[in-house]
């Protein structure tokens, strides 16, 4: 980082940049312990956001923030997840009540405009300074053991003098771009289209509220019910699903829409709400996650596919950390330091654990595990912990989770030798 000139920048003790999950966690958790947070997002409450499938673990972050009456609020109840074969026409439930922990504990679908928003509002509301339309340009050494921030808002320049930064700029990845940290997974190259759709054949009785991941050739799909009638759809897919894109996104979108007889048949009496949006190289992550002064964490860190809805829970238990890291730093570097390279480890892990399946999900034996799960030493229930989120090292998880990949590793071998019949 190369100095830049200061232009009266403002003092805090943190600056937390990006007012996304991680980042609003963050600076909420902050601003509740005293501590002099400052939060920027450069774009305005509301703004367009996918990511919507929350998961059962973030329960007990919304219950720290005090905010979990206002997501049952403006969520959908989601009592569990189910996965659609195109292959052979089977739907298969996994509900979160027989999660192997916490298997009560409520989730739900949310418009992530909202709940972006109130998550912002939130730690505005527990003393953050909160700027919107506030754009961080640059982050270079300051004096007096300080940060310079160079950003520009709808006034112009501005500056800010932190003692510590949180990264927290999602798929901009301000601090990992500017380093030259970025890594993406080229095992996992995969793009997404998606959009908002009202007239989505929903399911109803027990499995109302469930997000539906239909897996398909080449891909998947997500159908995931909103508030007010409203399904958020989208499809993920490899390179070859992309390689016959033609025209326009909502072409492509159509086509693969048509093309799956399970998402077509629910898709019938569609009519779609806005624009169909589309993103690519999906999964990278930073080759380091801090340095002097500074933690990157949320999507500035790291993301992966979302087909198990991993992405706001792994936001905002790095906003946890993070905050942690923060406070650590102020009071003694060296403390800060070390609770850097723990919540870094622990997040590769957590990355690690649920990234194993995730880019599985492809493989033909993953998909006929998860159409035909077997409970053996707890296996099924073990995958639906996964799916509620538990992705750390609680030791009930250590046995089901080997034993369902010794039989797939099983499986995909006797496969190799003696391949399945083609439907």
């Amino acid at each position: 980082m190369n100095a830049v000139p200061e232009n009266r920048p403002e003092p805090c003790d943190v600056l937390v940049i990006g007012g996304g999950p991680a980042g609003s966690t963050a600076a909420a958790l902050l601003a509740q312990r005293g501590v002099d947070v400052v939060l920027v997002e450069k774009d305005a409450h509301p703004r367009f956001h996918i990511g919507e499938s929350l998961l059962p673990r973030n329960f007990r972050i919304f219950e720290r923030l005090g905010v979990q009456a206002a997501v049952a609020d403006m969520g959908v109840p989601k009592p569990g997840a189910e996965f659609v074969s195109d292959e052979t026409g089977t739907a298969v439930a996994f509900p979160f009540v027989n999660s192997l922990i916490d298997g009560a504990a409520p989730a739900f679908q949310v418009r992530r405009a909202e709940f972006d928003a109130m998550l912002f509002a939130a730690a505005r509301d527990k003393g953050a300074r909160a700027f919107e339309t506030t754009r961080v340009t640059s982050v270079a050494e300051g004096g007096d053991g300080r940060l310079a921030i160079q950003a520009t808002d709808a006034n112009g320049p501005r500056a800010f003098a932190p003692r510590f930064v949180l990264d927290a700029s999602g798929r901009d990845t301000l601090m990992s771009t500017r380093l030259g940290l970025k890594d993406s997974n080229k095992d996992n190259n995969t793009a997404a289209v998606f959009g908002h759709f009202r007239g989505v054949e929903r399911r109803e009785g027990e499995r109302e509220g469930y997000i539906s991941v239909h897996l398909v050739q080449d891909g998947w799909f997500w159908m995931i019910p909103l508030r007010d009638g409203i399904t958020s759809v989208g499809f993920v897919g490899n390179p070859a699903a992309f390689r016959q894109r033609g025209a326009s996104l909502a072409e492509f979108f159509a086509r693969r829409l048509r093309d799956s007889p399970s998402v077509s048949a629910r898709m019938r009496d569609a009519v779609r709400l806005g624009e169909i949006t589309g993103t690519g190289n999906y999964s990278y992550r930073a080759k380091r996650g801090w340095g002097d002064r500074w933690m990157m964490i949320g999507d500035a860190f790291a993301f992966v596919d979302p087909v198990f809805s991993s992405g706001v829970l792994m936001a905002m238990s790095m906003g946890e950390a993070g905050a942690d890291v923060a406070e650590g730093w102020l009071a003694d570097p060296r403390r800060g330091a070390a609770l850097a390279r723990r919540a870094e480890r622990t997040t590769r892990r957590r990355i690690a654990r649920i990234s194993w399946l995730i880019y599985r999900i492809n493989q033909p034996v993953l998909r006929e595990l998860f159409m035909s799960p077997s409970n053996r030493l707890g296996m099924r229930d073990g995958i639906v912990s996964l799916l509620a989120g538990h992705f750390g090292r609680e030791w009930r998880l250590l046995l089901p989770v080997l034993g369902f990949k010794t039989v797939y590793y099983g499986l995909s071998a006797i496969r190799r030798v003696f391949p399945r019949p083609a439907m």
